[in-house]
């Protein structure tokens, strides 16, 4: 693996198997995050994006969850090969994930001072006492006053239990950061603060981040690359600038398409018709066909292999076996 590649992901695949039927949640994933690199994972609820950074973490609850095959590395750990002490070393001082909802991501019997410092004395071997001087110090760096270090979360308001979340998963300054949705349910004020202190976190500690959400314009603000998920699949990858200026795939066209134009007051929005199929009864083709305006018979009999436009620009798409294929899509995203 190389030197800085801090999270590394082969052909994963997650299913979990619920009441007699298997549901195909990741199917032959692949990702990489670097030093200092923000990757967004983009896609609708269901896509598979949550399970996929609890795999990272093997997190994923079995049952009914299996990680069915796949190699995951984090700084050099191979995950899937790590016991459970080498696994409880490398959660929080390698790699640390905000989770989705601060309101419930928070112990309600602790105060935050005495969260905050569970993993300074589990990982850096602290006393008591300098782990919560160091919380304090924590709760600085995420712009919370130290005398708040012994309040109990019903104190804090969403944005500041945000915060506190996010000191949480920096307290031990690992390399790689995962955050599920970190602005979700906060007020547009406090999405932009969150989203500043994390840049600024990341460009002082070099943290790899992987940015899961569903806010294209978060991804424009924040992300160095874009990973676009449907279905359990990949669709698309690349770097900022080519999955928002050179889009490829009828899925990430479909999910522009589905943006207000403010340039353009008289442009209505173009929503993806239909639903995502049922994970746990996929079609043998592509998973997105009976939503594309693009489908013909093979997209829908072959499952679309991964196709090169670059470097680092992939897509999965069968239309593109017609070397004269190209989406409608022509808009510049504007930064």
């Amino acid at each position: 693996m190389e030197k800085n590649i801090v999270l590394d992901i082969k052909h994963l695949t997650v299913t979990f198997e619920v009441e007699g039927d298997v549901i195909e949640a990741v199917n032959d994933v692949s990702l990489t995050v670097r030093e200092g690199e923000t990757l967004g994972l983009v896609g609708e609820t269901g896509a598979g994006k949550t399970t996929t950074a609890l795999a990272a973490l093997r997190l994923v609850p079995d049952p009914p969850g299996i990680i069915k095959s796949g190699e995951i590395f984090v700084c050099g750990h191979d995950i899937m090969k790590a016991k459970t002490k080498e696994l409880e070393k490398i959660r929080g001082e390698e790699i640390s994930m905000i989770f989705q909802d601060p309101m419930t991501s928070l112990n309600p019997v602790y105060t935050v001072g005495q969260q905050i410092a569970e993993s300074i004395i589990l990982h850096q071997g602290l006393s008591k006492s300098e782990a919560m001087k160091k919380a304090g110090d924590m709760l600085e760096i995420v712009g919370i006053p130290r005398s708040r270090v012994n309040e109990y979360p019903h104190q804090f308001s969403g944005g500041m239990k945000q915060r506190v979340v996010i000191a949480i998963a920096l307290a031990c300054n690992p390399k790689m950061l995962i955050a599920d949705e970190p602005t979700t349910a906060l007020d547009v004020t406090i999405q932009a603060q969150v989203l500043d202190l994390m840049k600024n976190l990341k460009e002082k500690y070099g943290t790899g981040t992987i940015m899961i959400t569903h806010d294209l314009g978060i991804v424009a603000e924040s992300c160095d690359r874009v990973a676009v998920m449907y279905a359990g699949s990949i669709v698309e990858e690349g770097t900022l600038e080519e999955v928002f200026n050179d889009t490829k795939h009828p899925y990430t066209e479909g999910l522009f398409n589905s943006l207000p134009n403010i340039g353009d007051y008289d442009t209505k929005l173009k929503p993806i018709p239909g639903l995502m199929p049922d994970p746990s009864k996929l079609p043998k083709g592509c998973a997105f066909a009976e939503r594309c305006q693009y489908a013909t018979e093979a997209c829908r009999e072959k499952k679309p292999e991964t196709r090169s436009f670059s470097d680092t620009h992939f897509v999965k798409c069968t239309a593109y076996d017609d070397p004269g294929f190209h989406i409608e899509r022509k808009v510049v995203f504007d930064e």
